[in-house]
């Protein structure tokens, strides 16, 4: 006989599913099945490969180091994992056949087959250094200004990289874009040229409607620009192009103009602030400390060349309402999957997420066997995450880092608790489709074995020295 409790606990679950309203997800993660295991060996035995059969979670006992997964404590959502799409890049995958150019986009931006799905893009509002040239969509001769901005025009864009964006929304709809500018047109500047200098005061206003005026014509043009920073490395005006933007400047600049101008215009990207070395907390926290500049703001951003990646902890201790992302890191050429990998996954894909970063954004996509091209000053040792030479395409160190992430920890994922065995740092999300991944580096110079622990069920698994694993069930 059927206890009346469990007879109407029945009937109700099966009421629930009929009506569509309870999570079939939350049930089966109850009890975890078996992990999918994909591995990138720095001896490239295995490159971002699936390995074969499942690992089956069970209630052996569990010895040795272990990770525990534990879902019920979350963190920040996740937009996504990429890459910056400079123009150069732009310029050498349009400049590939057909066939080649639309298989290799499918590779990037699709979630199917072997693809990695890359989620999220960086793009230079004008030129960034690794354009073939520095231009604006305001350039003008000599003594000439513009103050209207009744000669702004996208038309630098419209040869390679707006075509591209347009083939990359085909494939992936959902992809978010954030635009950075290296440098304002040089007729606002103090140096009256496109490297160093500062943005003039009395171009402050007519440098928002700037920013309004490419919003709204990538807009025109089918392009969502989800997210801006004011300034490419503000701290850095050594790069052609580039731009000094002092932590007051920059606070002023969205207080007196670009704030009121993005409200007026009814412009919902967001602000984000800094986009410069983790060295320097106090930039983006004291612009924020101001209320008044605040309220615009979404969040800051950062890069690794100089400073600790907790230094993005820092500035969410300081400000937790607002966001953080990481947005840029190079690999310099000719690249060191050995090294490369191990430090690029435990500082990005692992410590900057697991320092509330929304984002972990690598530079650059795409370059030639030269590093080419690039603006006269620009970088010339940046290793691409591919290495284009026409249709022949050659996978770098970023490639495999952003990989490792961006195929299984979707936009919308959230991170979730785990802890930090020696020598195995890691990171873990809970994916919108609610299925868990769980990424590991083995740090140490031997072979490591280790229990993954999720609900009360365990696997083991062995990662060769080097060896990042993602483990999705």
């Amino acid at each position: 006989m059927i206890h009346p409790y469990t007879y109407c606990c029945a009937v109700l679950l099966a009421l629930l599913f009929a009506a569509g309203s309870f999570d079939r997800g939350l049930l089966a993660q109850k009890a975890p099945g078996a992990a999918q295991v994909w591995v990138t060996n720095p001896d490239r035995s295995a490159l971002f490969a699936r390995q074969p059969g499942t690992l089956p979670f069970s209630n052996k006992p569990i010895t040795g180091s272990r990770i525990d997964v534990d879902d019920s404590q979350t963190f920040q959502s996740i937009d996504g994992f990429g890459y910056t799409l400079t123009g150069g890049s732009a310029m050498l995958i349009s400049r590939m056949e057909t066939r080649a150019k639309n298989a290799l986009l499918r590779e990037l931006f699709s979630t199917e087959g072997n693809s990695i799905g890359v989620s999220y893009l960086r793009i230079s509002i004008g030129a960034s250094d690794l354009d073939d040239r520095v231009f604006s969509y305001d350039d003008l001769p000599a003594g000439e200004t513009d103050p209207t901005l009744a000669r702004f025009s996208l038309t630098p864009d419209r040869a390679y990289l707006i075509p591209i964006l347009k083939q990359i929304l085909a494939i992936n709809p959902a992809i978010k874009i954030l635009g950075s500018p290296w440098s304002p047109p040089v007729w606002m500047k103090t140096n009256l040229h496109s490297k160093g200098g500062s943005l003039k005061p009395e171009y402050y206003a007519v440098y928002a409607q700037y920013f309004v005026k490419y919003i709204q014509a990538m807009k025109a043009e089918g392009i969502a620009i989800d997210a801006i920073t004011i300034q490419n490395e503000p701290l850095h005006p050594g790069n052609n192009p580039s731009l000094l933007m002092l932590p007051q400047e920059q606070a002023a600049f969205i207080k007196k103009s670009l704030g009121p101008a993005f409200k007026q215009a009814g412009i919902k990207t967001k602000i984000i602030l800094y986009d410069h070395n983790a060295d320097r907390p106090d930039y983006p926290v004291s612009i924020l400390d101001d209320p008044e500049v605040k309220h615009y703001v979404d969040g800051s951003a950062f890069h690794l060349y100089a400073g600790p990646v907790s230094a993005l902890g820092e500035v969410h201790k300081a400000h937790p309402d607002k966001n953080v992302y990481f947005t840029e890191q190079w690999t310099g050429a000719p690249g060191n999957l050995t090294g490369d990998l191990g430090w690029h996954v435990a500082n990005l894909i692992i410590g900057a997420t697991r320092n509330w970063s929304r984002t972990v954004l690598e530079w650059n996509l795409a370059a030639d066997p030269k590093q080419e091209p690039h603006t006269v000053g620009g970088c010339t040792e940046c290793l691409g995450a591919i290495t284009l030479d026409g249709n022949k395409v050659t996978q770098n160190p970023a490639y495999y880092v952003v990989a490792s992430a961006s195929k299984f920890v979707r936009p919308g994922s959230v991170r979730i608790a785990t802890n930090l065995p020696e020598m195995l740092p890691n990171v873990a999300f809970k994916t919108p489709n609610g299925r868990i991944a769980l990424i590991v580096l083995n740090s140490g110079k031997m072979p490591r074995t280790f229990t993954i622990r999720h609900r009360g069920k365990a696997i083991a698994s062995t990662l060769k020295e080097g060896c990042v694993g993602t483990y999705v069930w």
